[in-house]
């Protein structure tokens, strides 16, 4: 059985899902791969069962009943591959903004010592593509921000391209996860580093979405502002919540 596994959050990603999936597992190293579905209106989930007869054993899909949310997508998921029995955890996103050969550089970070590796777009300056400029200020403007309140030295505590050890996901108590937007990349980090666990920025180029629909607005944004100064205090005055 492969130890890593690729967890994908999907919501209408019917031109990204076959050849994400395909891509995975062309990998020299073996990974298998979850698709967690929001139940998407346009058949991203069928595909995908048409898929796994051809990658039988290695390509998983669940599917939940309404669009709930990125951070829920991945808590499921997180759950699951605990169940499972992986050791290595991925999160990845659906629409090759990143890229799938930084899975093998991701898991390396981990082999070699990091108990959580970051994707990072910002650890060697900016390396975004095709990111409109208030795009980019409006996300490394964040990735400020979140240091500032946190304390966290990581470059890109948005960022959603992750590696974490199985003891990493085992230790937090993942029903307390408040965030379901963007955000909750930043809350998982807090609370990996509030642990002492180690966090270590592997510096990718992130390729903004070709096909499909980009998933963040207003309210996304709005949590990620707001919510930042709250799960700071509650760190403070209710240290119970994020043990």
């Amino acid at each position: 059985m492969a130890d890593g596994l690729v967890i994908i959050p999907t919501y209408n990603e019917i031109e990204n899902i076959e050849a994400i999936v395909r891509t995975v597992f062309d990998l020299k190293k073996d990974f298998h791969v979850l698709v967690v579905d929001d139940n998407s209106p346009d058949g991203t989930a069928e595909n995908v069962r048409q898929l796994q007869k051809e990658f039988e054993n290695r390509l998983f899909i669940e599917v939940r009943k309404e669009k709930s949310g990125l951070g829920t997508a991945y808590i499921h998921g997180f759950k699951w591959a605990l169940k499972n029995g992986y050791n290595y955890i991925f999160e990845m996103d659906a629409d090759f903004s990143h890229k799938p050969s930084d899975l093998l550089r991701l898991h390396r970070a981990c082999l070699d010592g990091a108990d959580v590796a970051v994707g990072s777009r910002y650890k060697k300056g900016v390396n975004v593509v095709n990111w409109p400029l208030f795009r980019i200020l409006l996300s490394y403007g964040a990735s400020f921000y979140v240091k500032l309140i946190t304390g966290m030295r990581v470059h890109d505590p948005t960022a959603g391209f992750m590696c974490y050890k199985r003891e990493v996901l085992e230790s937090i108590n993942l029903d307390a996860v408040r965030f379901i937007g963007y955000a909750f990349q930043i809350e998982m980090k807090y609370r990996a580093y509030l642990k002492k666990f180690k966090i270590e920025e592997v510096s990718i180029i992130f390729t903004d979405r070709i096909n499909g629909e980009s998933k963040m607005n207003s309210s996304i944004i709005r949590e990620a502002i707001f919510g930042v100064i709250g799960m700071k205090l509650r760190s403070m005055f209710n240290k119970n919540n994020f043990k």
